[in-house]
């Protein structure tokens, strides 16, 4: 017999292999004392309690909290929450994982070491109530639901996301800035347009690719590029000119200089080339 006053959700019991799947979703008024664990989750896993009181317990710590008040559960990490037994609280929470769920928690500022929050925008919790009304029944309505998480933990990385850029000190804004870069280095874009992209000034961008990664982001910008074009020129199936304008260079010439200078060779010999003379290796006679 179930422990609930009141519930409402859904459940997902086949995950696709998306960049981000939910789990569940739901509403949940709990009953006096109702409680969950100690257990773990193949997921993560995010409340926002409406009402009420209860206690969440995790990494040794017991957290008291209360309507305005959020947690965290993150995959494989031992956990438990319970209801208060005289003002029991509602909390509405969403259940996800994926290829990006990692990254995108992390956005959020919160985290295993940091796994409460205090919210004061009803937009969080209403969020969550409007994903518990769809279905993903249909394609359609899956991409609703998926949806619907972005947009929440979009509200989580505006709220409290800051912090934690600052923290890593500044390689959130690398990371962007790449991720850009790895989506756009077909198109004409300068240090300008990945800077943009990024939020921040091209001076801050520079001295942010400086401390991380010992290059600056045009030098980074022409390396993913060089690769792109030598993985390209590899497969034997395009011209040179098709592989430069495919890499985001509209002079055929330009780019076969810069492809020269990085890779050593021309590109129109780098094809040719058995695998490990382009690798710089010694090839036996």
């Amino acid at each position: 017999m179930t422990n609930d006053v009141f519930r409402h959700s859904f459940k997902v019991s086949i995950h696709s292999s998306l960049g981000l799947a939910v789990y569940s979703c739901g509403i949940q008024k709990c009953s006096a004392g109702h409680a969950w664990g100690p257990a773990v989750r193949d997921h993560y896993l995010i409340h926002c309690v409406t009402s009420g009181r209860g206690i969440f317990s995790f990494g040794g710590r017991d957290y008291r909290l209360s309507g305005g008040d959020g947690f965290l559960l993150v995959p494989d990490a031992v956990a438990s929450y319970q209801a208060d037994k005289d003002a029991p609280w509602q909390y509405c929470w969403i259940g996800f994982n994926g290829t990006d769920a990692k990254r995108l928690v992390e956005q959020t500022g919160l985290s295993a070491q940091n796994p409460v929050f205090h919210f004061t925008s009803p937009s969080l919790p209403a969020r969550l109530e409007e994903i518990s009304g769809l279905s993903c029944a249909t394609p359609a309505g899956e991409a609703r639901v998926q949806a619907g998480l972005l947009l929440f933990l979009a509200e989580l990385m505006e709220a409290f996301g800051g912090s934690s850029a600052r923290r890593a000190g500044g390689y959130e804004y690398v990371q962007k800035a790449a991720r850009f870069i790895e989506f756009n280095y077909s198109r004409d874009i300068d240090v300008e347009d990945i800077a943009a992209s990024a939020g921040i000034s091209r001076s801050h961008l520079y001295r942010l690719f400086m401390e991380n990664l010992s290059m600056p982001p045009n030098e980074y910008l022409l390396r993913f590029r060089m690769n792109k074009a030598a993985a390209l020129l590899e497969t034997g199936t395009l011209s040179v000119g098709e592989v430069a304008y495919s890499t985001g260079f509209s002079d055929q010439l330009y780019f076969s200089r810069v492809f020269k200078k990085y890779m050593g060779l021309p590109p129109s010999q780098y094809s040719h080339q058995p695998a490990k003379a382009r690798r710089g290796e010694t090839v036996p006679e």
